[in-house]
């Protein structure tokens, strides 16, 4: 897509540049691929360089509620200094890695509403960044994610939203600024005892950490789980069956609350002003209104 801001920036006459992704959904630590094309202006254009950003959107807690702001979380240089001359049509192939973290947005082809990923080219010219346009991203489960949420659904439980919270999860292995939470209603079998289970995934190269908060009326239960490579492809129907009913009959017998400090329990702190500022490390941007419309609509 062509840059409107990069347009703006330099003035009618300046180069434009479209991202074209050939890999528009890739799993977690799978590659993103495509190029940058270039195309010169009326005069020559010198540019420092080229890059990636993978950007989505967060939630925050502060004191007056929630607040929602556009996070970056990995960025990769594609280029190296050049010069575009006038006119001049150039293509910069490239292929970045999205972080194993990288939250889950579609399962089997279908979107989980509420999660909003994508890529955005960054234009180092004339002494100034130009943050361009951004290209929507998809991200398919891995085969152990995959097969946890199959169980899920094989026990009838329903999905019911999607989000990325800012904060860490203590005692895990997170390294994102903050994690993804995919809320589902408890199966028909579950129901008299909770109403609701949250699941997050921290994934690396080779294993899937499961983190399952019960949302019960007298207390939130939480429990942490590990998958290896050795359960890729098997029937996990059973293992998350026995997760919850270990976390049931675990349970404290009054409200615990979760356990890991901060507002939301898992890390969350204040935020400055009303969708922007910087907390745990994680700095959050307003949101533009081109931005809001190119990729978050659910």
């Amino acid at each position: 897509m062509v840059f409107k801001k990069l347009l703006g920036a330099l003035g009618v006459g300046g180069p434009t540049v479209d991202t074209v992704l050939a890999t528009p959904a890739v799993q977690p630590g799978g590659l993103i691929q495509g190029q940058v094309n270039l195309v010169g202006g009326t005069q020559e254009a010198k540019i420092s360089g080229i890059t990636l950003t993978l950007v989505a959107r967060v939630e925050i807690e502060h004191s007056e509620g929630e607040s929602d702001g556009l996070a970056s979380f990995a960025r990769y240089s594609v280029s190296p200094p050049l010069t575009l001359a006038a006119g001049e049509q150039r293509s910069i192939p490239f292929a970045v890695p999205a972080p194993y973290e990288t939250p889950v947005t579609s399962v089997a082809g279908q979107h989980l509403h509420g999660m909003s990923l994508g890529v955005r080219t960054e234009v180092e010219i004339s002494g100034a960044r130009d943050k361009g346009d951004v290209d929507p991203l998809g991200i398919e489960p891995l085969p152990l994610q995959r097969g946890v949420l199959e169980a899920f659904a094989a026990l009838g439980f329903r999905f019911h939203s999607a989000d990325l919270e800012s904060g860490r999860i203590r005692g895990t292995g997170q390294s994102l600024p903050f994690y993804q939470e995919i809320e589902y209603l408890a199966g028909p079998q579950y129901a008299h005892l909770f109403k609701a289970l949250e699941l997050t995934f921290l994934a690396t190269a080779d294993r899937v950490e499961v983190v399952l908060e019960l949302d019960r009326r007298s207390s939130d239960v939480i429990n942490r789980h590990v998958l290896d490579r050795s359960s890729t492809g098997q029937d996990l129907t059973a293992v998350v069956d026995g997760w919850i009913r270990h976390a049931l009959a675990n349970a404290p017998s009054g409200h615990s609350g979760h356990g890991y400090g901060g507002g939301h329990g898992f890390g969350a702190g204040p935020v400055v002003g009303a969708a922007a500022g910087a907390v745990g490390g994680l700095v959050l941007e307003e949101f533009a209104d081109e931005f809001v419309e190119e990729i978050f609509e659910d």
